[in-house]
């Protein structure tokens, strides 16, 4: 008789798949370790936010399973449940590090940030992606996907990090939901109503012909914990998101502008896996860019006055300044990008991989050198791209590529500072900024930071937008202005008096001193994303419930 994994809640779950008598849980219902901004906003906790992390074995293997309870607020990750999960895999890494083996097992059944608490649900993605990456030098990290929710938003970007990741078919996944790419792009762009193209598009079964999926397994525990323990004894092996230039090939042999159906697109993909051709990358042409921050500030801090790639919306120049040589990337707007749903200054499929290449070039280049390269984010991205042909071909894997450079990078030892000079909301901030050492922002009030637009953010937690800016009084995290992002703690300087559209001498030189600062602060500090828990900011309240969640799991680990 077949014994449905899916079928089980997030711990029941976690039990399952462990060995008899060997499970324990860490932070459980009992610590009552809840998250303190669901209640002033009215919405009841869950005395374990949603997440259950349970240390184990599995065929005698040492593992932390660490399950996501989709019945709760979506299996949304708020400060709380982000902390239970990174804090879990820091203490995994250290464990590695010492030569104790523990494998992580992550079992996805959620929708990504959970709105309510937006930018500590981002904040906590970007940490727990930091860990995986780092985690993968030791030991495999193995996804699963069970079923129910499914794997959406930046959760989908973390999935895609693992070195192996499984779902049942019963499964979705996929950067943007249905419903917010209809909000965004029109029900024509994707109908959230049509359940067969949804399933088809983002299903199981399409996502492992597609490569965005390594196994599609049947809802059966028995022969689910027999494929964890195949690809916990694999060992060791590159991610899915270091497969860059296969994956910009294929970029650049689609035809945008045709009709795409997901039978088409998988006969593709396979075709171009079994040639492994490489297609010349296309030179498009530039746009009218002149009122993008991002490409003024690159142009003002590199002293190119009219840059320009091969990749018009991804631009990079490596630039001596003040005896410091740095490679500075920013993201700009393409009128005539060759994929439409990414032309202004959305992180799509192309700036993703694009991204992804320029980092890891650095990484190359120096990789014999004693003191790395720093890497200069200049971040002033709207969003994701949102659209069918995106999700259909995997945008989710895409922005995955693009953390996971950034992340390797700064763990070899390259400074990653990035600069907010203008907009940084959602996947495209986790793609391109958010696995920085040190983050620094203007003082502008046309700076947006969030997890997503106010339009959508309404739509899915069924509110009006004059309903969300009231929480954001009582809940600084759901706040789009840079003040309240600060007062989270994330940032290593908050600049002020700078013209941030037209920016004066002076204000250039400030914000490069401030740069040069920044990677001086860098210097035999750790290569993690721990600074962003010990500004002022976060110790004084910014990031409490993190650091005793920490605390906490340390304690119990």
């Amino acid at each position: 008789m077949r014994n449905s994994l899916v079928e089980l809640n997030g711990r029941e779950r976690a039990k399952a798949l462990l060995d008899k008598d060997t499970y324990r849980e860490l932070l459980g219902p009992l610590d009552k370790m809840q998250s303190p901004h669901l209640e002033p906003q009215g919405i009841v906790p869950q005395s374990d936010d949603g997440v259950i992390i349970a240390r184990g074995q599995i065929n005698q293997k040492n593992v932390v399973v660490i399950s996501l309870e989709g019945s709760f607020q979506g299996g949304g990750i708020g400060e709380v449940s982000g902390a239970k999960i990174a804090g879990a895999l820091e203490l995994a890494l250290e464990d590695n590090k010492q030569g104790n083996a523990v494998y992580p097992i992550i079992l996805f059944d959620t929708g990504g940030v959970r709105l309510q608490e937006a930018n500590y649900g981002l904040l906590s993605i970007s940490e727990i992606a930091n860990q995986i990456v780092a985690l993968r030098h030791y030991v495999p990290v193995v996804g699963l996907v069970p079923g129910r929710v499914g794997a959406f938003g930046g959760m989908s970007i973390v999935a895609e990090l693992c070195t192996t990741l499984l779902a049942t078919n019963k499964a979705r996944l996929g950067l943007n939901g249905p419903e917010v790419i209809e909000q965004e792009a029109g029900v024509m762009e994707f109908d959230s109503s049509d359940k067969a193209l949804i399933w088809n598009t983002i299903g199981a079964k399409q996502r492992v012909r597609t490569g965005l999926l390594d196994q599609v397994i049947e809802d059966d525990i028995e022969s689910i914990v027999e494929a964890i323990e195949v690809a916990l004894s694999e060992g060791k092996r590159p991610a899915k998101t270091e497969q860059v230039d296969f994956h910009l090939s294929l970029l650049k042999g689609i035809d945008s502008s045709a009709e795409w159906s997901p039978e088409k697109y998988a006969d593709y993909f396979k075709q171009h896996q079994a040639e492994k051709q490489t297609v010349p990358m296309v030179e498009d042409g530039n746009a009218d860019i002149s009122q993008s921050r991002g490409y003024k500030w690159f142009a003002e801090l590199t002293g190119i006055t009219h840059p320009t790639s091969t990749t018009p919306s991804v631009l990079a120049a490596d630039v001596a300044k003040n005896g410091q040589l740095a490679r500075y990337i920013a993201i700009v707007p393409d009128a005539n990008n060759h994929f439409p749903r990414a032309r202004n200054g959305e992180v799509g499929l192309l700036e993703g991989w694009t991204a992804a290449q320029i980092v890891r070039d650095v990484i190359s280049q120096d990789a014999d050198k004693e003191v790395k390269r720093p890497i200069i984010a200049v971040i002033d991205v709207p969003s994701q791209a949102y659209g069918y042909k995106e999700e259909l071909v995997g945008i989710s894997l895409a922005l995955a590529a693009s953390a996971d450079a950034y992340a390797t990078a700064r763990q070899k030892g390259h400074p990653v500072i990035g600069l907010i000079c203008g907009n940084a909301i959602s996947g495209a901030f986790l793609a391109h900024g958010l696995q920085s050492n040190r983050l620094i922002a203007l003082d502008d009030d046309k700076i947006n930071i969030q997890a997503m637009s106010k339009a959508s953010a309404a739509r899915i937690t069924k509110r009006t937008i004059e309903q969300l800016e009231e929480a954001t009084k009582s809940v600084p995290s759901m706040a789009y202005d840079v003040h309240s992002y600060h007062s989270l703690g994330p940032l290593y300087k908050l600049l002020t008096n700078i013209n941030a559209d037209s920016p004066t001498e002076h204000d250039i030189k400030t914000v490069e001193q401030t740069l040069l600062k920044a990677i001086a602060s860098t210097k035999d500090a750790a290569t993690d994303l721990s600074f962003r828990l010990q500004t002022d900011e976060a110790i004084n309240g910014g990031r409490a419930a993190t650091l005793k969640v920490r605390e906490m799991l340390r304690q119990q680990w």
